[in-house]
């Protein structure tokens, strides 16, 4: 298939664009061009600013593709300025957890029906990150419902190459013995590995799976359960502190995300601690290194 991508330049985006070069699919990366990448000949690439209407159509506008994945649709203005310069058969957008009002365990899509949020049209620093983001999603299904469009509810993505270093936080300030002030110790939280996330927005592009979709690993852990196993991995304790810098997690309730029904199309998310203790090795490996 010829897919466009938004985005693709670091973190799941990247193995997002390996995923689907190693199936075969012919592959269009769109950014701003600042962020080298290592695709090499393997991929198009398209220079545009996203949230610049003109950009994309003059970039798109000549252009028809089977799928785009967009990776950097972050209000209802995004979408309008992109599905009104392209053709595609598919649109794939990365949406967020953030988008349910009320975290719990088990949240499940229907909690959120996007097709009954009063549309807004709006910028992305018109309001709250939950309410662009649910504004883009109330865009997408109820003024382009005839385009065929999945969003991907992702909780926090995690891994080596997270760029916000907010798993990186409690290792570091482990390692340096910093003073840190968590206050949500036992909060049970959903991740995804960014390799996974990246795969998934793949498969979603290959398979006939429309409206919302939650994905996330299996299982939960919570910030009590990552500061013991830093500790051990590391050698040294925490340093518990009121005043100290807040942890990156702080205020989140328990939450996970049902994913009964991307499981009931066939993909099998991985279990949270396969990759979250070995991601927290590595930080720990590259604290002693430095």
């Amino acid at each position: 298939m010829k897919i466009l991508i938004l985005g693709g330049t670091r973190y799941a985006g990247v193995h997002l664009v390996n995923a689907l070069l190693s199936r075969g699919h012919k592959v269009t990366i769109a950014n701003r061009g600042i962020t080298p990448d290592c695709f090499g000949d393997r991929v198009t690439r398209k220079i545009i600013e996203r949230h610049n209407k003109d950009s994309l159509h003059a970039a798109f506008h000549n252009e028809h593709y089977d799928v785009v994945i967009d990776n950097l649709a972050y209000c209802s203005n995004d979408v309008r300025c992109l599905l009104d310069s392209v053709h595609t058969e598919k649109y794939v957008m990365t949406s967020t957890v953030s988008v349910y009002n009320n975290f719990h365990m088990d949240i499940q899509e229907a909690e959120l029906d996007a097709k009954k949020t009063p549309l807004k049209w709006c910028n992305s620093d018109d309001y709250t990150y939950d309410e662009v983001k649910r504004q883009a999603e109330a865009a997408l299904f109820q003024k382009y419902e005839k385009v065929p469009s999945v969003t991907v509810r992702f909780p926090w993505i995690f891994g080596a190459d997270d760029y916000t270093k907010r798993l990186f936080f409690y290792a570091e300030h482990i390692f340096n013995g910093s003073g840190m002030h968590v206050n949500n110790l036992d909060a049970r939280l959903a991740f995804v590995h960014s390799k996974e996330a990246g795969d998934f927005l793949a498969w979603c592009a290959e398979n006939p799976i429309f409206g919302a979709i939650n994905a996330c690993s299996h299982g939960t852990t919570s910030p009590a359960e990552i500061i013991a196993y830093a500790e051990k991995s590391i050698g040294k304790k925490a340093s518990p502190d009121k005043n100290g810098a807040p942890a990156p997690l702080n205020d989140v309730p328990s939450f996970s995300l049902d994913t009964t029904t991307a499981q009931g199309w066939g993909y099998c998310f991985q279990p949270i601690n396969e990759w979250l203790y070995p991601t927290i090795d590595y930080w720990a490996h590259m604290l002693r290194m430095k």
